[in-house]
């Protein structure tokens, strides 16, 4: 397995993406990862755009950085969520200052620039929040996937192979 142990955080709150979440948190698994489902709250149950659930294993507050090689972030309006917790936030900042792996697909791109770290950096995203990310000072370009050091980000679920690729292979060299 070639993420054998190691640690991954999936984000999740309400409205999100059921590809986006389903995908990466299966493949992560697949891969031999240890996966945290993280939440604003743990053991809280959110609901996806169609009504798939997710329950959180632990809350955003509780965790350490540290302990983790990086984030997955999906998209749907749960990043418009995510973003409004202070500790949810600073997850994505402190991994990032830390050199580890975060990844973004969709609207996940909101949560990037709430935690302030796209200033020049290439990203991709939901052409929808192309703005939102220049305006956060990202270098937006309209791509399958960019990598930019540890920040992988994507557009849409036609992209998750491609995404899911650069992630685990990013992983696997923290």
């Amino acid at each position: 397995m070639e993420l054998s142990g190691k640690k991954v955080m999936i984000m999740v709150a309400e409205l999100f993406n059921d590809y986006e979440f389903i995908y990466p948190y299966y493949r992560l698994l697949e891969t031999g990862a240890h996966v945290e489902v993280v939440g604003a709250k743990a053991g809280v149950v959110y609901s996806s755009k169609v009504g798939t659930t997710a329950k959180s294993t632990a809350a955003a507050k509780d965790l350490n950085p540290a302990e983790f090689a990086g984030l997955v972030i999906p998209g749907g309006y749960a990043p418009d969520f995510m973003r409004r917790d202070p500790a949810m936030v600073s997850l994505v900042r402190e991994l990032t200052n830390q050199g580890k792996v975060v990844a973004a697909i969709c609207h996940a791109g909101w949560m990037l620039a709430s935690a302030k770290i796209l200033q020049g950096r290439t990203v991709t995203s939901y052409f929808a929040i192309k703005d939102d990310l220049i305006h956060a000072g990202a270098n937006w370009v309209d791509q399958e996937v960019v990598e930019d050091g540890g920040l992988i980000t994507s557009r849409t679920p036609d992209d998750l192979p491609a995404f899911m690729r650069a992630v685990v292979g990013a992983l696997g060299r923290v």
